[in-house]
C-alpha cells in the first residue's frame, strides 16, 4: 500500500515537511560517504528555513498542552490503559519542557555559526560548494567518518525538542482518523465535509493500481481527482475505478 497525506492548513503543512527533513537528516547522517554527509549538512540547512516560523514553537507549545488536558482527563476511566496513557503524558510533558527550554528562534546556534553560514550561502549557488569555492569545507569531507558524524549530530542535537514535538502532535493526530473505503468511479471521488474542519487527509491505495491521487479540500468539500503516469511521466486521467482507504485526521 502507497500512503498518501495532504495536509488541509498550514501548521499541519510545516509540520509534515519538518518530519520529512528529519527522516532524511538521520538517513544520511547515518552513512559514511562524504557525499550523503553534503546531503546531510544541505538538510539540516532546509530544517533550519523550515523552523526559522516566529509561530511555529508557541504553536506546538499550544497544542502540546491542550492534549496533555484532553488526554489527563482519562485519567481513571476503566476503558483506558493507565500504563499507555501516563506513558504519552510523560512524553508530552518531557517534550513541552524541551521545547520550551530553547531560548529564541530554533536554530540560532546555526545561525551564531560563521562556517556553517559560509557553507549554506554557497550551496544556495547550484555548484556552489565546489572544492574551489569552499577549501575548508572540502577539508573537512575528507575528515574521518566518525568526526563528520560527530559535528553533524551535534548541530543537530538543539533540534531535538522540536522533533520529539512535532512526532507526538503528528502521531496523536494520526492515530486519530477516521477511517473508511471507497471506490473512485472513473479516477473521480467527491465527499462532503458538512463544514467540520479537518487538518489532514490520508489516502492508501494499492500501489499495483498505478493511480496517483490529486487532493483538494475546504470545509464543504473533499474532492480527489486520481491520474496515472505516461510513458513520459506526465500525469493524465486515470481511466477506470479506483479502489483506495480514505481517513479524516483531526486533533
Amino acid at each position: 500500500m502507497i500512503l498518501y497525506e495532504y495536509p488541509l492548513n498550514e501548521r499541519v503543512r510545516t509540520l509534515l515537511r519538518l518530519e520529512d527533513l528529519f527522516d532524511r537528516l538521520q538517513t544520511f547522517a547515518r552513512r559514511e560517504h562524504p557525499l550523503d554527509h553534503h546531503v546531510a549538512l544541505v538538510t539540516l540547512f532546509e530544517i533550519l528555513d523550515v523552523a526559522a516560523r516566529a509561530d511555529l514553537k508557541s504553536d506546538l507549545l499550544q497544542e502540546l498542552e491542550r492534549q496533555r488536558q484532553s488526554l489527563a482527563a482519562y485519567r481513571g476511566s476503566p476503558d483506558v490503559s493507565t500504563e499507555m496513557l501516563e506513558g504519552v503524558l510523560s512524553q508530552i510533558d518531557t517534550a513541552a519542557a524541551g521545547l520550551g527550554a530553547i531560548p529564541g528562534r530554533s536554530g540560532q546556534h546555526l545561525r551564531d555559526n560563521e562556517w556553517l553560514m559560509s557553507i549554506r550561502s554557497r550551496t544556495i549557488i547550484a555548484g556552489g560548494a565546489c572544492e574551489f569555492d569552499l577549501p575548508s569545507y572540502h577539508a573537512w569531507q575528507h575528515r574521518p567518518v566518525e568526526e563528520r558524524q560527530r559535528d553533524i549530530f551535534g548541530w543537530a542535537a538543539p533540534f531535538q525538542a522540536l522533533h520529539d514535538s512535532l512526532a507526538i502532535v503528528l502521531r496523536l493526530l494520526r492515530e486519530g482518523a477516521q477511517r473508511s473505503r471507497h471506490v473512485a468511479q472513473q479516477g473521480s471521488f467527491q465527499q462532503t465535509l458538512g463544514g467540520r474542519t479537518w487538518q489532514m487527509v490520508q489516502v492508501r491505495l494499492d500501489e499495483t493500481a498505478g493511480a496517483i491521487p490529486e487532493i483538494s479540500a475546504n470545509k464543504h468539500l473533499l474532492w480527489i481527482r486520481f491520474t496515472c503516469q505516461g510513458g513520459d511521466l506526465r500525469p493524465k486521467p486515470f481511466e477506470g475505478d479506483v479502489d483506495f482507504e480514505l481517513a479524516l485526521c483531526n486533533l
